[in-house]
């Protein structure tokens, strides 16, 4: 009859193994848990940035954030709001005139001078698809004309607090228009309380009519056609001097927040940084702790065109 004493052993061995090789698992599992909701491992391939929780104000992530730097059509949600905020006849038509061109960055427009659309068309195209000539519109027909309507902004600008920042035009094509990723969190939480920004800005796609024809225009940010996020508010920019930006308010791990990122070098990076930030706060992200340090950005890149 076989000895018991040696399967006994092989036994014991064996669940010492599987013991062994759970709780490696297991803290493999809980390190790789522990390395995702770290704030030291949030890369960002953006060169400032920020992430703040919505309700709380709590900054949750900062990179940079008090760089000031030009912002491009970010400087659009401005606009839309010292528009709104003279209450304009948003079903005025208003013909695009060659005022409204590019004659910073020489930006291709689909709006020809002569064009003629409601106000708030050109609210809703200027917002979703970062129609330069809209915008530009916008601001020169603003009641006292364009000095008073840059004096809004800038007024605006000084109520939020945003002490960083100042508006040289309408579009964000000139470089004059600069702020600092803190400044722009107080941006979007002005802003997303207008419904028609919040509306506007995540539309998927619109189309409009100019002469009989039909112009189709598409969102320049492709997270809002994704069902798996919750977007309440969106708005892209790009020139050479501000690199790609994307500031956006949304729902993610159950928390609004608002989320910042400029001067992004890759067409798909401030993209790819957003999944990032999604992924981070779903996987039980901690704020990061510190203070975030002040700079001044000075670049010397050429411009192109928007």
């Amino acid at each position: 009859m076989p000895s018991i004493r040696p399967m006994l052993v092989r036994a014991s061995l064996s669940l010492g193994l599987a013991l062994a090789v759970c709780s490696a698992d297991l803290q493999a599992r809980q390190s790789a848990s522990h390395a995702a909701a770290s704030p030291q491992k949030l890369s960002l391939r953006s060169s400032a940035a920020i992430i703040q929780d919505q309700e709380t104000g709590e900054v949750l992530y900062g990179k940079n954030a008090n760089t000031v730097t030009p912002i491009a059509s970010i400087t659009k949600l401005m606009t839309a709001m010292v528009v709104l905020d003279a209450a304009p006849d948003l079903n005025e038509i208003i013909t695009i005139s060659s005022e409204d061109m590019d004659s910073l960055r020489g930006t291709h427009s689909r709006l020809k001078p002569g064009a003629s659309l409601t106000r708030d068309e050109l609210l809703r195209v200027a917002l979703m698809a970062s129609e330069n000539r809209a915008a530009a519109a916008l601001g020169r027909t603003y009641p006292g004309g364009f000095d008073a309507f840059l004096g809004a902004m800038n007024h605006k600008a000084q109520m939020l607090g945003m002490n960083d920042s100042r508006f040289g035009d309408a579009t964000g094509l000139s470089s004059a228009n600069v702020s600092s990723a803190e400044d722009l969190t107080k941006l979007v939480r002005a802003a997303h309380q207008y419904e028609l920004i919040r509306s506007y800005t995540t539309l998927t796609g619109h189309e409009v009519h100019v002469a009989g024809r039909p112009l189709a225009y598409r969102n320049t940010n492709r997270l809002v056609s994704n069902e798996s996020w919750n977007i309440g508010l969106s708005k892209t920019g790009f020139t050479n001097d501000a690199g790609r930006c994307l500031v956006l308010q949304a729902k993610l791990a159950e928390r609004k927040v608002i989320i910042v990122l400029l001067d992004s070098w890759g067409k798909l990076s401030r993209i790819g940084d957003a999944n990032r930030i999604r992924a981070w706060l779903e996987a039980g992200a901690k704020p990061q702790g510190g203070g975030l340090q002040k700079s001044v950005q000075k670049k010397g890149r050429k411009p192109a065109p928007a």
